[in-house]
């Protein structure tokens, strides 16, 4: 393997602790946002759902093999291009739906959707598309990777506060609204204080291997802004559905990345640099699409 596979990211375990503290929350937060009605358009309009699903789950981890096989990045580097393409979008999708005119209606349900499906998805999905590139699979090998408990431990992190904040959030929906923005800012304190700790300690090489990988990342995030665009378009829905799928399949779960990877898969730095250095990429792509959307109000 090459440098950047052979730099591990070594926080320690008080911070693995966190970081699996960080995940529960967030997910404990989004959860207690969920009610039945965040569901209900599927009885409604379940067309543009369905192709936010289509291309969330399948298009976007189709494109990032491909991209793999066509510019060859190292293994790690690659690993972190499957693992952020497999994890669900991110609630910053709705701010750039809202800020882009899109409908943020549908934005809020594929958000809320995808974070319940990704509680058993994601897990089976970093391992399938993983052993579909034979580097990363041949990593996981070298890495002394165990499958079945990353899918139990990983299924347990996301699922477990999912189940507990929809059901408190169906019977104590007061308690609901008092928990909601307590676990949503601790999550949120935790992941930045370990990447805050991460940056510190290991500046130098995120330097290096965050200019080396930045226009990579730029074209995959480009790729995924692209491939929800034109799917919604094919599929001839409104600009308004199009705008939201075009930044619900654009915008992924970074932060959710980078916890799994630290917690999972023994902090390969080729993987957390494409992570952290997507977390910020995809809005400020996000920002500019944004523009262009309000500029060309057809697309």
């Amino acid at each position: 393997m090459n440098r950047i596979d052979d730099f591990r990211l070594e926080l320690g375990a008080s911070s693995e602790w966190g970081m699996a503290l960080a995940l529960f929350a967030m997910m404990l937060a989004v959860a207690l946002n969920l009610r039945l009605s965040s569901f209900s358009f599927l009885a409604s309009n379940p067309k543009p759902f369905i192709v936010g699903v289509v291309g969330q789950l399948i298009i976007l981890p189709l494109l990032t093999l491909a991209l793999c096989f066509v510019l060859k990045p190292a293994p790690s580097v690659a690993l972190g291009m499957i693992l952020v393409a497999s994890c669900p979008g991110g609630n910053v999708s709705n701010m750039l739906v809202l800020l882009a005119r899109g409908n943020i209606a549908l934005s809020v349900s594929l958000t809320a959707s995808s974070s319940v499906v990704a509680a058993l998805i994601t897990p089976f999905a970093i391992l399938f598309w993983s052993n579909l590139y034979p580097p990363t699979s041949d990593l996981l090998e070298q890495i002394d990777f165990n499958s079945a408990f990353f899918l139990l431990q990983t299924i347990t992190i996301l699922a477990l506060p999912l189940a507990i904040g929809m059901l408190i959030n169906h019977h104590k929906p007061g308690l609901a609204d008092r928990l909601r923005r307590p676990a949503s800012i601790l999550g949120g304190s935790l992941l930045l204080l370990i990447i805050v700790v991460a940056l510190i300690r290991y500046w130098c090489e995120f330097l290096s291997l965050g200019i080396a990988l930045l226009s990579l990342v730029a074209i995959h995030n480009g790729l995924a802004f692209l491939s929800g665009y034109s799917l919604a378009r094919l599929s001839s829905l409104r600009a308004v559905d199009r705008r939201a799928i075009t930044f619900e399949v654009g915008i992924q779960n970074s932060g959710l990345a980078i916890v799994i990877l630290l917690t999972q898969l023994a902090g390969l730095g080729g993987a957390a640099a494409v992570a952290g250095l997507w977390g910020t990429w995809h809005i400020v792509a996000g920002l500019v699409l944004v523009i262009l959307f309000r500029l060309f109000k057809r697309l």
